[in-house]
């Protein structure tokens, strides 16, 4: 399977436990402190290469050392990272206080995201792919990411993707042109909730799949996951952990998907997979947390 991550890349700065923020000058010791490459491309393309996947991924990036640490920290895992450009705008950063619960507040700087060259995208790379995975199309003027992605889908290429920002009713209308040509959405249930205004989610699920998504797969936290088309609903279990960071969780749960879909497991089966994987980064601090691999997860 060869799938290219399209979209959002970050370098994420956690830090664990952090439960409060000394006031004024003061200072608290902190068990860890670490980085780690996220984002909804970034992130996703690290465990789709631990997954054993054929993995590209494509973005932008400053050229800056965060820029430098990124694409060194994706190339360890196997990421081809040669279609990440460099534009005149820093990496984009997160700072994550981890909390002894495993919430995770963030202080985000999109940076370089903002300013991918659309027209400059490596249409025959994606178009070569088996699956095409859009990390925060929110960012990539939705308008002008239509037209490439019925390109991309017309050579026969499926497409999924996931949303960074919050949901709400504005940023619905926003990415609309772009729901059309999507395989699967892959949302959490906040944003969905937030997208529609509905309480129930499967309703929620539904109506976006109103609007032209075919399948909507969002996860629910502790809830596990649910699958979501225009005839059915199903759910899938989340695993029962010991959740130390939830950040890159749904990163992850993409990763665990995408792949499971390129093994021909079933909807509910590649649902039940992307929990697992969430579940093994969930034990630990990053989004390039725990040993993942293929036999793995599928045997559990």
């Amino acid at each position: 399977m060869r799938v290219a991550t399209f979209g959002a890349h970050v370098l994420d700065v956690l830090a664990q436990p952090v439960d409060e923020i000394p006031d004024g000058q003061g200072a608290a010791l902190v068990q860890s402190i670490r980085m780690s490459a996220a984002g909804p491309a970034g992130g996703t393309a690290l465990t789709l290469a631990k997954l054993g996947v054929d993995t590209h991924t494509v973005g932008a990036i400053g050229a800056d050392d965060p820029g430098d640490l990124l694409v060194t920290m994706l190339a360890r895992f196997g990421v081809d990272t040669s279609h990440l450009v460099r534009v005149g705008q820093p990496t984009s950063m997160s700072m994550l206080p981890i909390r002894s619960n495993g919430d995770r507040p963030a202080l985000h700087q999109p940076g370089a995201n903002l300013a991918y060259p659309l027209g400059d995208a490596p249409l025959e790379l994606l178009t070569g792919m088996d699956h095409v995975h859009i990390g925060a199309p929110e960012l990539l003027n939705p308008p002008e990411l239509a037209p490439l992605l019925a390109d991309i889908r017309a050579a026969g290429t499926t497409i999924s993707a996931d949303i960074l920002a919050d949901g709400d009713p504005g940023l619905l209308a926003w990415i609309e042109p772009v729901l059309p040509h999507l395989d699967y959405l892959l949302p959490n249930d906040d944003q969905v909730r937030g997208f529609t205004g509905e309480d129930d989610l499967v309703t929620g699920c539904r109506r976006l799949i109103d609007r032209g998504v075919a399948c909507v797969v969002p996860t629910a936290g502790a809830d596990g996951a649910y699958v979501v088309t225009a005839d059915d609903a199903e759910h899938a279990a989340a695993r029962e952990v010991v959740v130390v960071d939830t950040s890159g969780c749904g990163d992850a749960f993409s990763a665990g998907f995408i792949a499971a879909r390129g093994h021909d497991r079933s909807l509910l089966e590649a649902a039940e997979i992307g929990c697992a994987v969430a579940g093994i980064v969930a034990t630990g601090l990053g989004s390039d947390h725990g040993d993942i691999t293929w036999e793995g997860v599928a045997a559990r």
